[in-house]
């Protein structure tokens, strides 16, 4: 075993729907891979061990399936501690739960509110030395909100005990964004704003809110998806090479891309709102808050200095899925009766794996005329691949930051949006199953226009992986 590795997992708001959809079906599977250390759950809740245990086993009826074996042995694993978390006798019976282990990670999948609250006591408890702390996000909801939140969890863990937890950077299709552009000689060396006219980030979901119009009404788009998730992709594709592939060189370049993003500008944002979302409850009548946005970014470093980033997500829209389109810039005019669209790479994160090209070939009547045809390679996930929170628990008892956001990571992310954010910009309706508001098109469009993901591939040729 890693002698760095933690001994034991306890995980707050264990009764919760994240440990109910994601958390539980992560340790049967970690168990399935060698996991034998104390886990042990904590919620207000005054549940016995063996309540909990039965919690865990309806939660992988639901999210996945019960195997019998591994469920036996996580529950060996798993204890559990009801309690208030402003009163320090909860902290003490997580200690004596805790019993000989002395490296464990302390996971927070709580509302931010909780999170001084529960920092302060674990600090108070001595529960922290030689701890590691697992954060959910939102990191804050503005710049100094996450300043705050970095000096709380300071106050009892080193920065190098602190792991920011972003599902996303989970994702085997993510991490391979940053993979495939850097070992394809192919690609890395059109990688650049010579080649590269423009790139599009598009995260689509077919779903409202999903009666959690009181949380969403607080948080907004760009604050739940864009500002974490989709700056994590627009990072592995335009990050520079790292000098090692340590955990620290890794993000120090994710940092130094997101230092050269120029704060997002007023005129190149606009904010959408799906018609019906003022009637969901909890949700303000006369919300501002966006279901809906897109923007345009500009990198300013010498690969990408003239090529405009454009990004754009929300809820209500006509399918459910993450995708990246890189548009090529054209090729001189050799067929003058030739119309030529631009080549482009396709990136389907989610929900399944592909890698597209758009290239142009003769028309099938031979007139030396351009059609559009798509090469696609696509992945088939089996059922051994690890989950994207299986993964990330992982890393972080191995103590591997590689795939969690570092402190100047977070601050630098709120100061791309914060200026656009504070701003009293409008919010346009727009009809559910649409792709956003009109007025998208007419602000804030690549050259050429959106390319809007589909369900199904599109012509060309697949080849399976």
């Amino acid at each position: 075993m890693n002698p760095t590795a933690s001994d034991a997992l306890v995980f707050f708001g264990a009764t919760g729907d994240l440990a109910y959809k994601k958390i539980f079906p992560a340790l049967q599977s970690m168990v399935k891979r060698g996991l034998r250390v104390p886990v042990i759950g904590v919620a207000g809740r005054s549940w016995t061990s063996d309540q909990f245990r039965a919690r865990a086993r309806e939660s992988l009826k639901e999210h996945g399936r019960v195997d019998s074996v591994a469920f036996d042995k996580l529950s060996q694993l798993l204890g559990y501690v009801g309690g208030d978390y402003h009163n320090p006798a909860t902290f003490e019976a997580v200690r004596k739960e805790l019993g000989s282990a002395r490296r464990p990670t302390f996971y927070l999948a709580i509302p931010p509110a909780l999170f001084g609250v529960v920092v302060e006591q674990l600090g108070k408890s001595g529960c922290t030395k030689g701890a590691r702390v697992i954060v959910e996000k939102p990191f804050g909801h503005d710049f100094g909100s996450a300043q705050e939140l970095n000096q709380t969890l300071l106050t009892a863990f080193d920065e190098s005990a602190i792991f920011r937890i972003d599902h996303y950077l989970g994702k085997r299709p993510v991490q391979n964004l940053v993979f495939f552009r850097f070992v394809n000689s192919f690609l890395e060396p059109i990688w650049n704003s010579k080649y590269v006219e423009s790139v599009q980030i598009t995260m689509s979901e077919s779903i409202g809110v999903q009666g959690r119009g009181a949380f969403y009404d607080q948080t907004g788009t760009i604050r739940d998806v864009i500002q974490n998730h989709l700056f994590q992709v627009l990072a592995n594709l335009t990050m520079e090479p790292p000098i090692r592939m340590d955990t620290e060189s890794v993000r120090d370049e994710k940092v130094k891309l997101l230092k050269a993003v120029l704060p997002l500008a007023v005129n190149d944002m606009v904010r959408g709102q799906f018609r019906g979302y003022r009637a969901e409850k909890g949700v303000a009548a006369d919300s501002k808050v966006e279901t809906f946005a897109a923007m345009r970014l500009l990198v300013n470093t010498s690969r990408w200095q003239g090529t405009p980033f454009y990004l754009r997500a929300g809820k209500h829209l006509p399918v459910n899925c993450t995708e990246v389109v890189v548009r090529l810039r054209r090729p001189p005019l050799l067929f003058p009766l030739c119309t030529v669209p631009a080549n482009y790479f396709r990136f389907r994160i989610g929900p399944d794996m592909t890698i597209g090209l758009g290239a142009t070939a003769m028309d099938p009547a031979e007139r030396m005329c351009g059609q559009e045809v798509e090469l696609q390679v696509k992945h088939h996930p089996t059922a051994d691949e690890m989950d994207a929170y299986e993964r990330l628990l992982g890393d972080a008892m191995a103590g591997d930051a590689s795939s969690f956001a570092r402190e100047d990571y977070v601050e630098e992310a709120w100061r791309i949006v914060d200026p656009a954010l504070m701003a009293a910009t409008p919010v346009y309706e727009y009809e559910p199953n649409t792709w956003g508001p009109s007025e998208v098109d007419q602000r804030v469009s690549p050259p050429g226009g959106w390319q809007n993901p589909v369900v199904a591939a599109g012509a060309g040729l697949e080849i399976s992986s």
